[in-house]
């Protein structure tokens, strides 16, 4: 199949391209970006006039809830969910149930997104068995089974010998290691930001101390081992301190942020709003704006939507009994456009967060339109005006802060390795 996206503005952060031209694709590449290849006619045409076309989107954190959780979501609904969202490629943390601890649940994950046929799918493997926090797993076969890094989802390993050794492990080896750092012990019962609000409405606080102690003790064992080592989901200022003074001192660490904690702060709870129960909680203004502008100057690597669907029987309870999470896979786009609008950003430096920068995190091949590279592309109309609701949501996850508000930037085209698999009718 060859296809022609013609009259489109194309922005490619990765080349530097932010201009009107047309992009040719043959046989699942990019062929051209600009200039026709010699002898080329396409066997299909998409008009992009007023349209942005930009490499598929990648999101770093996207759980699919197979194996399982299917009572929450199902692959096919979440990949569906995925691709009206533009996004192409995304990685899934390892908290299935049973979760990504050998390869024959990986290949299996793996196997079942191939057959969809629609966004690529990246596992993380666990990195302890039954993310216990007790007996490592055996990376390198989960590595050949097609996971690009490991992680312990939303928990930390408690036994600091026991980090040790998987760091070391993994280092040895050359794999990737992906934390989201909160100290169990001073997280313990805590479902809010340890602040005014939670005080305020009587919620049991996490304070921020948590995050900075995790980040403080899985740096010195960075340095000891020399892992690569990515932290996921930062919520504080003061955490983002701490990285930042790692990076001055030569210590290679990266880090992502939630398009939630982007635009949302622990005053957004208002009476109990448990669409914004969240893992790691809500922070406070101060935070939240830190965390923007970080995004915004590179010292954030990248944006990701932390898409968790929550089935509405574990949302509709108390506040302090809801279950964590939020969907996001499909507001990632019109989230990280609005961001950009308010930071007067240009949209190329937004796009960069959930493409080029994003791959670069995850270690792939992706987020960029280069001659060759797998025709994974995003067509968006960047005026494009829309109510978040429930039913506008494909995910089978409807718990959003967000339902109700207006955003604007909505994808009309998706294609994945040169096939259009989604297309706004």
């Amino acid at each position: 199949m060859k296809i022609l996206i013609r009259n489109g503005h194309v922005i490619d952060p990765a080349n530097k391209i932010d201009a009107r031209n047309d992009v040719f694709i043959a046989a699942g590449r990019i062929v051209g970006v600009g200039q026709a290849p010699n002898g080329f006619t396409a066997n299909r045409t998409i008009d992009a006039d007023r349209l942005i076309v930009a490499p598929g989107l990648i999101d770093l954190s996207a759980r699919l809830r197979e194996p399982g959780f299917e009572h929450k979501a199902t692959l096919e609904s979440e990949l569906t969910a995925a691709v009206a969202g533009g996004i192409t490629s995304l990685a899934c943390p390892p908290d299935t149930e049973p979760p990504l601890d050998e390869p024959g649940l990986v290949e299996m994950l793996k196997h079942r997104a191939r057959n969809l046929n629609l966004a690529h799918v990246y596992p993380h493997g666990a990195l302890t068995i039954k993310l216990k926090g007790q007996t490592l797993t055996e990376m390198g076969e989960l590595a050949e089974a097609g996971c690009v890094a490991f992680s312990q989802a939303n928990t930390m390993v408690q036994d600091t010998q026991v980090l040790l050794r998987a760091l070391q492990y993994a280092a040895t080896f050359g794999h990737s290691v992906w934390l989201q750092p909160q100290d169990s012990y001073l997280a313990r019962e805590g479902v809010a930001h340890d602040g005014e609000v939670a005080s305020r409405l009587g919620l049991a606080g996490i304070p921020v101390l948590a995050e900075t102690v995790a980040i403080a003790t899985v740096l010195q064992l960075v340095r000891s081992t020399g892992v690569r080592l990515h932290f996921a989901r930062i919520s504080s200022a003061a955490g983002l301190a701490l990285i930042d003074e790692a990076r001055a001192g030569g210590l290679k660490v990266t880090c992502d942020v939630s398009v939630n904690h982007l635009h949302l702060c622990d005053v957004d709870i208002g009476y109990f709003n448990t669409h914004c129960r969240l893992q790691p909680p809500l922070r406070s203004h101060s935070d939240r704006d830190a965390l923007r502008r970080a995004l915004a100057d590179g010292r954030i690597d990248a944006l990701c939507s932390d898409h968790t669907p929550v089935d509405d029987d574990a949302k509709q309870v108390p506040f302090g009994e809801a279950e964590s999470g939020a969907t996001g896979l499909e507001l990632l786009l019109p989230l990280t456009l609005k961001w950009a609008r308010e930071m007067k950003l240009p949209m190329s430096t937004a796009l960069a967060r959930i493409t080029s920068d994003a791959a670069r995190v995850l270690g792939i091949a992706a987020g960029t339109l280069s001659p060759g590279a797998a025709a994974d592309l995003c067509i968006f109309d960047p005026r494009a005006a829309a109510r978040v609701t429930r039913e506008s949501l494909k995910s089978q996850g409807k718990n959003s802060p967000f339902l109700g508000l207006e955003l604007t930037g909505w994808t009309r085209y998706t294609l994945a390795g040169g096939h259009v698999v989604f297309e706004q009718r």
